[in-house]
């Protein structure tokens, strides 16, 4: 069975000082959030080394870069690499996520570098997948994923494979107040574990945590955590407030 996680996506937002104060008080709940869950606090890049070290003794939760370079190092001004994220605490690296690949044309071969280059440094990937509203309504959804998962996570082993986490984002659906229904949720989530199950196998697909991303909020988040295949979400907009953050943590026990 896989384990849950729930992971907020901070963006490009927060202060300094609005970024320790939120941080703050999420983990003052530490104590109340569910054994079982996994937290991870994804801010902008210049805050994860503070937050790694004051997450570095606690059991359940953890810090994640919002996106990596694939090179080690080297002439890419302005970006962040794998080595140097494992180098100060930091656990997680979401790639792909669909603001990457709309807005700064990431694609499946460039993100499988990214995976890749997070696994050489024991960076455990979020990997994004999902739909635009346009290959929704022309019933390319599941063939747009399928794609995606193809070509930027299924050309590692088994081993590596272990260390991956998959986030179903649908793209109409991030910010715009619109949100996939639980069984549409729930029928791209088994979707997505079947692809896996055909390539990894079934024991492997059941312990892979595939979280929903898109508009999950406190009031929406226990039916959609109850979906079979639901494992957690990628939370935006909702994890900017400690309240709501905590509440959608708390459902997803």
């Amino acid at each position: 069975m896989a384990r849950k996680i729930v992971a907020g996506n901070w963006k490009m937002n927060k202060t300094k000082f609005e970024a320790e104060a939120l941080f703050s008080q999420i983990v003052e709940f530490n104590d109340e959030f569910p054994a079982e869950v996994e937290v991870i606090i994804s801010p902008p890049a210049l805050y994860l080394w503070n937050f790694s070290k004051r997450t570095a003794s606690m059991a359940n939760i953890a810090v994640a870069a919002q996106n990596c370079h694939m090179e080690q190092s080297g002439a890419f001004t302005g970006e962040v690499s794998p080595e140097m994220l494992k180098s100060i605490g930091v656990k997680y690296c979401i790639i792909g996520h669909s603001e990457r690949r709309n807005l700064f044309g990431e694609t499946n071969e460039m993100l499988a570098q990214k995976v890749n280059a997070c696994l050489q440094y024991q960076l455990n990937p979020i990997y994004c997948c999902g739909e635009v509203l346009a290959e929704r309504d022309e019933n390319r959804h599941q063939e747009v994923v399928k794609e995606q998962l193809e070509k930027g996570l299924f050309f590692m082993d088994e081993a590596a494979f272990a260390n991956v986490v998959i986030a179903y984002e649908p793209v109409w659906a991030i910010g715009t107040g619109l949100t996939a229904t639980p069984a549409q949720a729930q029928e791209m989530h088994a979707y997505i574990r079947s692809l896996v199950n055909e390539r990894y196998g079934a024991e492997v697909g059941a312990a892979t945590p595939i979280l929903y991303g898109g508009s999950c909020k406190p009031e929406n988040a226990n039916e959609l955590f109850a979906c079979n295949d639901v494992d957690g979400g990628l939370i935006g907009g909702a994890a900017l407030k400690v309240n709501s953050f905590v509440n959608i943590i708390k459902a997803a026990q």
